[in-house]
């Protein structure tokens, strides 16, 4: 998982890895700074992160002379302090994934199911999407991989009953983890939103006990319209974590630190690819170290 984790990170910063062209500088001003700030921009922080990171390396700057070796040490700092971490839960446990059609929510829940079932959990996977063609089908097939209990409705029944049934079998069967696939959804779809409010409602209910996390998936290849739309949906309903999808290569890594500082959400995972083992927890220090790997 290591290596997994490792070179995805690089596909995701490769254009943000461009600041490593300042540690070897003898002297950085301000004009080394402008430079800095149309790669942090190209690499999708966003303005208003952009701006927060600048201020800070300013404000060093005014107070001595800073080389490229110390430019790189208080990047390093103050990135980090800008990631939150993601709190993995001890104990039974209840996912509930949304997300917009077409971000890798099904898959993402077939390869989170996998990771589960190799800790030793008892998984349950519940399909609620049910209007998307294939979409049951889908799933089926990612559960026999991760050899996980499917539990599944008919086509268009109500997403809310099939939670329901899924967590009395959860329930009754004695299960750890809970994995439940909700329909692609935009956060403007006030009857949507609703709809994803009473599953919340129901799993509380029936499972008062366990951590219930909401995590919404978005395509990393969408750079910063994945911040936007992560916003969108922050504004709209309860998000515990972000999970980057199809990590594949565009190398704009910066919107982990706009979603983080701008919205308060850690990144819980990243996934890339259609292999099931090619899913891992999101580790900051390890996101830090390849910013800056050369």
């Amino acid at each position: 998982m290591f290596n997994f984790l490792k070179n995805q990170f690089t596909k995701l910063t490769s254009q943000f890895s461009r600041i490593t062209s300042f540690f070897g500088r003898a002297k950085i001003d301000e004009s080394a700074l402008k430079e800095l700030e149309t790669i942090l921009i190209q690499a999708d922080t966003g303005p208003k992160t952009t701006a927060h990171i600048l201020d800070q390396v300013r404000s060093e700057l005014k107070r001595t002379d800073l080389s490229g070796a110390q430019l790189k040490k208080i990047l390093g700092d103050q990135l980090k302090k800008l990631l939150l971490p993601f709190e993995q839960p001890v104990g039974d446990a209840v996912y509930l994934l949304v997300g917009i059609n077409g971000s890798g929510k099904t898959t993402f829940a077939g390869k989170l199911a996998s990771a589960q079932a190799k800790k030793g959990n008892a998984v349950y996977l519940v399909a609620a999407d049910t209007f998307r063609a294939a979409a049951r089908e889908q799933l089926q097939s990612w559960a026999q991989k991760a050899e996980a209990h499917l539990i599944e409705g008919k086509p268009e029944q109500d997403p809310a009953s099939v939670v329901f049934v899924g967590c009395e079998q959860y329930k009754k069967e004695k299960g750890n983890v809970l994995i439940i696939d909700t329909a692609g959804r935009l956060q403007t779809k006030t009857h949507l939103m609703n709809e994803l409010s009473k599953i919340k409602r129901i799993i509380e209910r029936q499972l008062p006990n366990h951590r219930i996390i909401t995590l919404l998936t978005i395509d990393s290849m969408l750079g910063q319209n994945s911040f936007q739309q992560a916003k969108l949906f922050h504004e709209s309903t309860t998000i515990d974590g972000i999970v980057l999808t199809k990590v594949d290569g565009t190398g704009k890594g910066g919107a982990v630190f706009a979603i983080s500082t701008e919205l308060k959400l850690p990144v819980a995972y990243i996934s890339s690819g259609e292999s099931i083992d090619q899913v891992a927890e999101f580790n900051p220090q390890q996101f830090i170290d390849s910013l800056f790997s050369t």
